[in-house]
């Protein structure tokens, strides 16, 4: 996925290879992976932030017939020698045909 060739089936799929994205620093997947209306002109990703597991929570809809979804996860990662947890609510649309991320619902 994160080469271009293929596109998540689902906005579960696509929230673990971003995951997997962050933690390879593959910045160009992620970007191309946003939605348009929400993407960063660029993305520059913290050097001493290493990513080490995904935890799906939750996810609602999207689906193989759906065009929308959350997707509820926890990234665990270690910073400085410590570790952290990241814990976000997503959405996910269909941009032209692919799952894309849009942005992180508020708690």
């Amino acid at each position: 996925m994160h080469q271009g060739k293929t596109d998540a089936a689902t906005a579960e799929a696509l929230m673990r290879s971003r995951f997997s994205a962050f933690a390879t620093g593959h910045t160009a997947y992620l970007l191309r992976s946003w939605h348009s209306s929400t993407r960063p002109e660029r993305l520059r990703l913290d050097p001493g932030q290493r990513w080490t597991r995904l935890e799906i929570l939750g996810a609602e809809h999207g689906g193989l017939f759906d065009n929308a979804g959350t997707v509820t996860f926890r990234a665990h990662y270690r910073e400085d020698g410590q570790p952290g947890t990241l814990t976000e609510h997503s959405r996910f649309t269909r941009q032209d045909g692919r799952w894309v991320y849009v942005d992180a619902l508020p708690d």
